[in-house]
């Protein structure tokens, strides 16, 4: 096992490392599943308008697919703690032609430098994993929207049952390390991917922490035979 899942620093230089083919390598190793899950995440904002906060927002595909799905009534604000991955991001927006209706910033989950009631949803796209004080993080996410407004969670899990079941700890455990170690250069980096789910593996994992900090109506949707989650809850008043 690595030590990456106790050390945020590791955990910033690991993503800093694998940033010039992150998007590639994504796309390869979730056979372009990643797409789709971004796009069923987003769907759950269902209509929300306004900025939307997009925490761990890496090279910025999910801020993208926030900002398209609704034509022009929502902006969005994508942090991140890599500057690589920022890099990246404000280059694709650029190319994309999103740069007016997206802004970036380096910033840390677990301190949102933004007052309460500012957004009216906060999502975040496979980071939670990354993050030791899972519960820290989620209560920011919720101070920062309005009432009524959503938090998104976007994370890999564990499948429960089938054939999903028996054959994704293969591929999960052996061939992605092996492809994204030999693609990036860094084996290590993907073989941490593997122990941060192994560490939360289901939904239901997620969903206690966001009841804890005071969202109502959490509730979870599998993807993919279960190997992704989307997690929500709704910030109602007290």
């Amino acid at each position: 096992m690595t030590t990456y899942f106790l050390h945020p620093d590791s955990i910033r230089k690991l993503f800093d490392t694998i940033a010039p083919t992150y998007d590639f390598l994504n796309h390869l190793l979730s056979l372009r599943r990643d797409s789709y899950w971004r796009k069923m995440a987003v769907r759950e904002l269902k209509g929300s308008e306004g900025w939307i906060l997009d925490i761990a927002t890496g090279t910025g595909d999910v801020a993208i697919e926030i900002a398209h799905q609704n034509g022009y009534k929502r902006k969005v604000f994508g942090l991140d703690f890599s500057k690589p991955m920022v890099r990246r991001a404000h280059r694709k927006l650029l190319k994309k032609g999103f740069s007016q209706r997206i802004a970036l910033s380096l910033g840390d989950a677990l301190t949102l430098p933004f007052r309460e009631n500012t957004f009216t949803a906060s999502m975040m796209a496979f980071g939670l994993r990354n993050i030791k004080m899972k519960e820290q993080a989620l209560a920011e996410m919720f101070r920062v929207i309005k009432e009524d407004g959503k938090v998104i969670i976007l994370e890999f899990t564990f499948p429960k049952k089938g054939l999903m079941r028996r054959l994704y700890p293969i591929y999960f455990e052996k061939i992605l390390p092996w492809i994204g170690g030999f693609i990036s250069g860094d084996r290590e980096a993907y073989a941490y991917l593997p122990e941060s789910v192994y560490h939360f593996q289901y939904a239901e994992n997620y969903e206690e922490i966001m009841r804890k900090v005071g969202l109502k109506k959490v509730s979870s949707c599998p993807l993919t035979g279960g190997i992704a989650s989307i997690i929500s809850g709704i910030k109602k008043r007290q």
